[in-house]
């Protein structure tokens, strides 16, 4: 596999869990009652449409083309997460826990990418700034899982 291919499939991978925690993020908003979980779930959710954008044009870059849409285990994870919601009696606490175990596993993916000594410091820099953006994010759903 070429350099830019294989650069390409990595960043892919990432572009695609954006759009799973997008999606994640605006069908938590509409499931939860805290008017500070909605605003906070619905800042995330266009936090990840703007990553896309970001690393849809660094594939680009490299000469690769973005996949569109998201991945089944994301799809998969949504329905787990609705499916939760609805089956609890407090769904703001069961939405919180989703998000901060998808935030982890993105924290861990972004990482794997980062520590490729392929992958070209301009771009780490974009995936290191992302990555210290859902770790604050992270932070922040623990600190509100620990007041609910």
């Amino acid at each position: 596999m070429k350099y830019s291919e294989k650069l390409g499939k990595s960043l892919n991978e990432l572009l695609e869990k954006n759009y799973d925690a997008e999606k994640g993020y605006k069908d938590a908003a509409e499931n939860v009652k805290n008017p500070q979980l909605k605003a906070f779930f619905s800042e995330r959710a266009q936090e990840r449409y703007d990553f896309g954008h970001e690393l849809k044009t660094e594939i680009r870059n490299f000469g690769e083309s973005p996949d569109k849409g998201s991945s089944l285990a994301g799809d998969a994870h949504r329905t787990w997460l609705n499916l939760k919601a609805s089956l609890s009696s407090d769904k703001d606490e069961s939405v919180l826990e989703e998000a901060i175990r998808g935030e982890k596993a993105a924290v861990e993916e972004y990482e794997e990418v980062i520590k490729d000594p392929d992958v070209p410091p301009s771009t780490a820099n974009i995936l290191l700034k992302q990555k210290n953006k859902i770790a604050a994010a992270l932070n922040k759903l623990k600190s509100m899982e620990l007041q609910s």
